[in-house]
Order: C-alpha cells, then sequence, then structure tokens
C-alpha cells in the first residue's frame, strides 16, 4: 500500500522538476545499494532536501524513508502523505522510538534518510553531525551512504521566500562510497569520519556547479567563506 504512495509522489516531483527546467546534475547514484539496508547522510541546505535525496536513490530502483520531526507528520495534507511513503516522524522528546522504528525498517532492509545537522544549516557551511546516524549503522550491520546537496537553498530555504518559479536553477548531487560502520568502534569516532566525507562531496558539489551570483543581491545563497552574504556559523552563534 505505501508504494501506491510513494511512487505517483515522486513522479509529480519530477514532473514538477521538468516543469521548473532544473538542471539536476547527479553523480555517484551507483552506490546506492540495489538491495538491503543502508543509512543515506546528506547535507541540509533547505526544505526540499529531501525530493533531491531520495531522487538519488532512483537509479538504483530504491525509495528511502526519512526521519523527519514529528510536527511534519502533523499537517493536514502532508501528514498522510509522509506516513503512507513510511517516512518516519521523530519527537525529540521521546527520541527513541523513533530510533527504534528506524532500525526496524534498517534490519528489514529499507534504506533510511538521515540529516544529522538535524536542522537546516542557514550558513550553507557543515553543521556538527548528531551521532544517531552512525549508532544506527553499527547496529543494524549496514553501511553509511554520505551524500552532498548543492543548490537547493536557492528554491526554498529558511528566512528566504520560496523561488518556485520558471528559473532554470541547477541541482548539484554528490554520491559517495559506502562507508562502513564496525560495531566496535566509538560512533563518534564514525560520525567524523562520515562528516569529512560529506564535507569533500559539498566541496566537489560547490566546485562543480555552473553558475554564479549574477550580482550583489545574488549572493545570499553563498557561504561567507567562499565570497557570499549568508551568515557566518559564527553570525549565526551570536545572534541566538
Amino acid at each position: 500500500m505505501a508504494e501506491l504512495v510513494y511512487r505517483p509522489i515522486v513522479g509529480a516531483a519530477v514532473t514538477m522538476f521538468k516543469a521548473l527546467d532544473l538542471k539536476i546534475d547527479t553523480q555517484g547514484a551507483h552506490h546506492i545499494p540495489k538491495t538491503g539496508g543502508a543509512v543515506l547522510v546528506s547535507n541540509h541546505i533547505g526544505y526540499l532536501d529531501f525530493i533531491f535525496s531520495g531522487l538519488a536513490a532512483l537509479p538504483q530502483k530504491r525509495l528511502v524513508r526519512f526521519m523527519a520531526k514529528e510536527s511534519v507528520f502533523r499537517h493536514r495534507v502532508g501528514g498522510p502523505l509522509m506516513r503512507g511513503m513510511k517516512h518516519i516522524p521523530v519527537d525529540r522528546q521521546k527520541g527513541e522510538a523513533a530510533y527504534q522504528h528506524a532500525l526496524d525498517a534498517l534490519r528489514s532492509g529499507e534504506i533510511i534518510g538521515v540529516f544529522p545537522e538535524a536542522t537546516i544549516s542557514q550558513s550553507f557551511t557543515l553543521k556538527s553531525f548528531k551521532s544517531g546516524a552512525a549508532r544506527l549503522a553499527q547496529e543494524a550491520g549496514v553501511p553509511l551512504i554520505p551524500m552532498a546537496l548543492w543548490g537547493t537553498q536557492r528554491l526554498w530555504t529558511k528566512g528566504r521566500p520560496r523561488n518556485l518559479k520558471r528559473s532554470h536553477i541547477p541541482i548539484t548531487i554528490r554520491v559517495g562510497e559506502p562507508m562502513e560502520a564496525p560495531a566496535d568502534q566509538y560512533a563518534g569516532a564514525i560520525t567524523r569520519r562520515v562528516r569529512e566525507r560529506v564535507q569533500e562531496l559539498l566541496e566537489a558539489a560547490q566546485r562543480a556547479y555552473p553558475v554564479r551570483p549574477k550580482d550583489a543581491s545574488d549572493t545570499w545563497w553563498v557561504p561567507a567563506h567562499l565570497g557570499g552574504t549568508a551568515p557566518s556559523p559564527a553570525e549565526l552563534r551570536e545572534a541566538r
């Protein structure tokens, strides 16, 4: 029953992106396993990241079940769709239930999508990673698949209006090789290695990105360390 919901929504998303004439450049999708469980780990820079992360798995004919905050599942329209696609609600006050739900799904051969920064990075740089993805992979005995997205912040991100006009925005996706999560290693050390790999993929995606800001008013989506006007991590900390 779930796939009767998931596949039409994927089809609708692909149709919408074609209508928007988005230029989606994906490399490394073959690293996503065709069978068996895995934890897909991505950076988080926009509200539509879960859609693009999921699209990267389509060439391998896989559907990704994402962990998302519980409030999304209470939405009148989005909630039933999220549940129908077997995404996993995360109540931060009852995190153990979501963890067990994800673990059971991994053991049954599903791919679970995780944004280990937990929230959107408004600096568009990597924040610190929580260790939950590594612990899930360890306990389920499945690999971690690192991924980086770039350009999705230009469509819709925190603190900015949506830009779903026909604007030909490029989206760059890079998927890395599977990484093992040995049960006898410290989850924090595995998390650091995964974060380093996502950082490498993010830098590769940024280098490959085919456009630059049009003018000074268009530099908001570029991180400060690359010459843009997105707030730096230090500025965001001071603003709290």
